[in-house]
């Protein structure tokens, strides 16, 4: 059976009998947004899993982005343009996965951005672009997926990417918090929607990881005098981390690899946090 599986910036394996990534079973999924995170997924599920042939579609407003990912991964992988925030742009993401690998298997709402902002000076527009791709973006993904999985009688596994924002609010980024903490309640408004139709809905929720996104926070941190060097923001974030650092990405993916694996088909509605001890609930 050809499978296809959706992913916003992470790119991980699949579940069971909709595409086990241990026996060899072939395998798709469609890279949202980010890029760092899903490349560095892929080796290191490329690597571990190697007898199984995995299909995958990277996904990104910015298609050159998206199209240097997918020609690393090589000919399994397919690039296609689009606009989270968007459904027509979204259900045309879904149509090419499908129309190259055959239906989908696992969709990762993972595509996200941010911004530093005092709460005070957080505007209306500011409000609505976070909200857009970060909320939004989840809801329309989640929607038009489990469509999709719906229709092919398949059931399947949606992920959605939280963060420790989604737990906590920052008077920084009070507008990025609120589409984190919506992330969680979607995925709990999902699960009990969708478990009928054996679809799993899950989150995982990111600390301080070492990626573009925080690279821009930095320089925000900067550029409004709240911090004087370079790298001092995610360093003084860092501090409070148990396990003494930052997370890389390759530590991240061990939990989404997971969630996307027959290992999860009995967990659905949680948000699993995966942040070194930094947010402890």
């Amino acid at each position: 059976m050809r499978g296809a599986r959706i992913a916003a910036l992470d790119d991980v394996g699949a579940g069971k009998s909709r595409t086990d990534t241990s026996n060899g079973t072939s395998q798709a999924a469609i890279s949202q947004g980010g890029l760092d995170v899903g490349h560095r997924q892929w080796k290191i599920d490329h690597r571990d899993r190697c007898r199984a042939r995995h299909r995958r579609c990277v996904a990104d407003r910015d298609i050159v982005s998206a199209r240097k990912i997918a020609d690393t991964i090589g000919p399994s992988a397919i690039a296609v343009q689009v606009d989270v925030s968007d459904r027509a742009s979204t259900r045309a993401m879904i149509a090419a996965t499908v129309d190259a690998f055959g239906q989908l298997d696992v969709m990762f709402n993972n595509a996200g951005i941010s911004q530093t902002c005092p709460f005070m000076d957080v505007t209306e527009d500011d409000w609505h672009r976070i909200m857009d791709v970060n909320g939004l973006g989840v809801l329309i993904g989640t929607q038009e997926a489990a469509r999709q999985m719906t229709a092919q009688g398949t059931g399947g596994k949606i992920i959605n990417t939280a963060s420790i924002a989604g737990k906590q609010g920052y008077p920084l980024f009070a507008h990025y918090c609120a589409s984190k903490f919506a992330v969680v309640a979607l995925t709990q408004a999902a699960a009990r929607a969708l478990a009928a139709d054996r679809i799993t809905v899950n989150a995982f929720a990111p600390g301080v990881v070492r990626t573009e996104l925080w690279a821009q926070l930095d320089r925000e941190f900067l550029s409004l005098g709240l911090t004087d060097t370079p790298d001092q923001a995610i360093n003084e974030f860092s501090q409070s981390i148990l396990l003494g650092r930052s997370a890389r990405p390759e530590d991240i993916t061990g939990v989404t690899t997971f969630l996307a694996s027959a290992g999860s088909d009995y967990i659905t509605g949680q948000t699993y946090m995966v942040d070194g001890g930094m947010v402890l609930i």
